[in-house]
């Protein structure tokens, strides 16, 4: 079975935490291993768009985010489970991957995300992610 699994979720989508997370904590469950629940935060990108934010905003909204996803995953999760709450920052496919690679994840779960139906009922990010894993990668619709 898989003993690292990352999940990756984003808080402002609610089907993440109903079923993406769901799915992955009950794979985890039968294993027993470490759940490393991640969100992104997306790039300040060019220097130019950073020189607007004062100094150490970057790491305070990190900081943010991270407490918001400990508080939002705590109840969907069963009492005991090993968890890891990771917070990358970039471009999500890339961090996803990154963060598999530096957790040494044998699973990532990620949800299809539908933004539109050109995209043939799998959003982007997850089509690159499992395009471009070297590990298995679960897609999980709602």
């Amino acid at each position: 079975m898989y003993h690292d699994i990352l999940v990756a979720i984003d808080l402002d989508d609610p089907s993440d935490l109903r079923a993406t997370l769901k799915t992955a904590a009950e794979l985890n469950g039968f294993a027993g291993g470490t759940l490393h629940v991640m969100t992104v935060l997306p790039s300040f990108g060019m220097s130019m768009v950073g020189q607007f934010f004062p100094k150490g905003y970057e790491k305070e909204m990190a900081g943010k985010l991270l407490e918001r996803l400990r508080q939002e995953i705590r109840p969907h999760l069963p009492e005991g489970m090993k968890v890891q709450h990771i917070v990358g920052e970039g471009n999500v496919y890339e961090t996803v991957l990154r963060m598999a690679e530096k957790t040494k994840a044998d699973l990532i779960v990620i949800g299809a995300h539908r933004p539109e139906l050109k995209d043939y009922l799998l959003g982007p990010n997850a089509a690159r992610v499992v395009r471009h894993a070297d590990v298995s990668v679960l897609v999980v619709r709602e």
